[in-house]
C-alpha cells in the first residue's frame, strides 16, 4: 500500500530542524543570538523567521520556516507544470543563508521543502526538494572535500546514483549564466522528487536537512579565527555581489515567494548586510583571489579527491 503524504509530520520535522540548526549556529558563534519574527500571510499560512546579526562569527544569518497555502499558483510554479494550474496548494520549508564575518569562512545556504497541490483530491500532486551549497571566498581543499563527502554520505542509503545526480543538478542550478561562472563549489540540489514514495522520499529530505550542520560547522570552527585584513574583507564584499545577483536574477525560490505574495522581508533575508560592486574588476594573476577562480570555481569531483 502506498502511503499518503503526511503534512503534519513534515511540518513537525521542519520546525525541529529550524530549532536544531539555530542552536548549533548560536553555539558556534558564541555570542550572537537569533531573534524570532512570526508572521501571517493574508491568503493563508505564515511562518517564523529567525535572524542573527553582528555575531562574533556570523555577520548575518537567517533561518526561516514557512508554511503557506493558496488557491492559485504563480506563473513561476506553473510554467513547467501546467497540470497545476487552478489547483489549491501548500508549501512548507526551511531555508537558510549564513554570511560569516571572516572571509576565510565560506557563506553557506540550505533549504528543504515540501509542496503539495490538490491535497483533498483523489490524486494529490506532491514532491520534496532542497539541498545545500557552499560559497567560499578563500577556498581550502580539505573543506570542500569534507563538505561534499558529508553530502555524499547523507544520500548514500537511498542509492549510489543520487549523489552524482544531485551534485550535477546543484552545479547546473547555482550557475550565474550572465557571468558564466558558478556561485561556489556546489553540494546537493534536488527538486520535484517523489520517486521513492512518500516515506522514503521524506526520509531522504530528513537526511539532507540533518547533514547541513555536520557539513558546515566543522569548517566554521577551523576557519573562524584565521587572520585577515582589509584586502580579504573587500574581496569578500565583492564576491558577495555574485550571491546577490544569483538570488535576485535566477533563484526560483525567490521568484516563487515574491509572485505568490510571500513576506518580502523573509524572502530577502538571504541577502548580505554589506556588499560591493567594482566595474570590470579582475584578480591579479597568481594572487589568493585569483586562486578562487582558477582552482575552486571549476567543476570537480570533490568527494573523490584524496586529501594530502
Amino acid at each position: 500500500m502506498v502511503s499518503a503524504p503526511d503534512l503534519p509530520a513534515v511540518r513537525s520535522y521542519l520546525l525541529s530542524l529550524q530549532d536544531s540548526i539555530c542552536a548549533a549556529l548560536e553555539a558556534e558563534d558564541g555570542s550572537g543570538k537569533f531573534r524570532e519574527d512570526e508572521w501571517q500571510r493574508a491568503e493563508g499560512g505564515g511562518g517564523r523567521t529567525r535572524i542573527l546579526t553582528e555575531g562574533a562569527v556570523f555577520e548575518k544569518g537567517g533561518v526561516a520556516f514557512s508554511h503557506v497555502r493558496g488557491s492559485k499558483l504563480p506563473p513561476s510554479a506553473t510554467a513547467h507544470r501546467p497540470e497545476l494550474a487552478g489547483k489549491t496548494w501548500e508549501a512548507l520549508g526551511v531555508s537558510l543563508v549564513i554570511h560569516p564575518c571572516n572571509p576565510h569562512v565560506p557563506t553557506s545556504h540550505a533549504n528543504v521543502r515540501f509542496f503539495i497541490a490538490d491535497a483533498d483530491g483523489p490524486n494529490p500532486i506532491w514532491w520534496f526538494g532542497g539541498g545545500f551549497d557552499l560559497t567560499p571566498y578563500y577556498g581550502v581543499e580539505e573543506d570542500c572535500v569534507h563538505w561534499h563527502r558529508t553530502a555524499q554520505a547523507a544520500v548514500a542509503p537511498f542509492g549510489d546514483a543520487l549523489y552524482p545526480r544531485f551534485k550535477r543538478t546543484c552545479d547546473e542550478y547555482f550557475f550565474l549564466k550572465h557571468r558564466g561562472e558558478p556561485r561556489g563549489i556546489g553540494g546537493l540540489f534536488f527538486d520535484d522528487f517523489n520517486e521513492l514514495g512518500f516515506e522514503k522520499s521524506f526520509a531522504l529530505l530528513r537526511a539532507v536537512g540533518d547533514a547541513y550542520v555536520p557539513a558546515y560547522r566543522p569548517i566554521v570552527a577551523k576557519r573562524k579565527a584565521a587572520p585577515y585584513g582589509e584586502r580579504e574583507r573587500q574581496f569578500q564584499l565583492y564576491r558577495r555581489g555574485r550571491y546577490v545577483e544569483f538570488n535576485l536574477v535566477w533563484d526560483r525560490g525567490t521568484l516563487f515567494g515574491l509572485q505568490s505574495g510571500g513576506r518580502t522581508e523573509s524572502i530577502l533575508m538571504s541577502l548580505p548586510p554589506l556588499v560591493r560592486w567594482d566595474y570590470d574588476w579582475k584578480p591579479e594573476p597568481g594572487s589568493p583571489e585569483a586562486r578562487l577562480y582558477d582552482v575552486f570555481l571549476k567543476p570537480r569531483d570533490w568527494a573523490a579527491e584524496a586529501l594530502t
